[in-house]
């Protein structure tokens, strides 16, 4: 799976964890939580628990930690697909 493919299905399920149309949501690599007001802990936990679901992988504490960045999120799921 490429990342544009992970970074797509990412954006729809920020759209749907925000609860926004996804056409509102501008995702990028470099996006933070600080780039989007609906981004808070609470949906921060709920963003994680969609993307382990939808691409069935799991993340340790650490690595959620180490999360800085959109970019990191994709990189991270990249790295945990099947070969």
């Amino acid at each position: 799976m490429s990342r544009e493919v992970i970074l797509g299905d990412i954006r729809e399920i920020m759209a749907d964890v925000f609860d926004m149309d996804v056409d509102d949501v501008v995702v990028t690599p470099d996006t933070t939580a600080d780039d989007i007001e609906e981004w808070d802990s609470l949906s921060h936990i709920r963003l994680i628990v969609a993307v382990e679901r939808r691409f069935k992988v799991k993340f340790t504490n650490a690595e959620i930690e180490r999360l800085r960045r959109v970019g990191d999120l994709v990189a991270l799921v990249e790295a945990k697909q099947p070969a």
